[in-house]
């Protein structure tokens, strides 16, 4: 029996509210922030690797090539943030087997960051990976993506050996869930 994905408190600010909710893969909300994340993700890679911006068929590429439905119920979640009614992220996580999740594409739009709703969308994910019935979150992440990496360092995860053989993966963190 598949348990309800939770929802987490809202976080009140003094201009706006972060809340967090479940959203189907393949919705408009989603596709629109999914574009912004591969956009900014690829753009800086291959700044980073050959001094340019993703080519527009590129950029398709990689959006075709995952489309989320891996993360949609029985065995996974997708949550978006949103500040102040509006969309602002997205986080989804899926279970990789019995007792442990992987958290994939955590994302705040760039205009949304500095406010909180990083740590508000990473632990409604947690929550999330819980409810699935996950008792650990794994992850991985490239070398250039500090602030990713700071983030996860900020809530607990650790660095450790290498959980998956992927183009881009460079570093993996992981956390138990108590």
């Amino acid at each position: 029996m598949t348990k309800p994905v939770p929802v987490a408190p809202a976080l009140t600010t003094a201009a706006a509210t972060w809340s967090v909710a479940a959203e189907a893969y393949d919705s408009d909300v989603v596709r629109a922030l999914w574009r912004a994340y591969y956009t900014e993700v690829s753009d800086r890679w291959y700044l980073l690797h050959e001094g340019r911006v993703t080519e527009p068929v590129e950029l398709e590429r990689e959006i075709a090539a995952e489309s989320g439905s891996d993360l949609a119920a029985p065995g996974g979640a997708l949550l978006v943030a949103r500040y102040g009614g509006e969309p602002a992220g997205t986080a989804g996580v899926r279970l990789l087997d019995a007792s442990t999740a992987e958290l994939k594409r955590v994302f705040v739009r760039e205009d949304m960051r500095g406010r909180g709703g990083a740590a508000v969308l990473l632990a409604a994910v947690e929550d999330a990976a819980r409810a699935l019935g996950a008792e650990r979150v794994v992850l991985d992440t490239r070398t250039d993506l500090v602030e990713a990496r700071a983030l996860y360092a900020r809530h607990g995860y650790e660095e450790t050996e290498p959980l998956t053989v992927r183009p881009y993966a460079e570093h993996w963190f992981a956390k138990k869930l108590v």
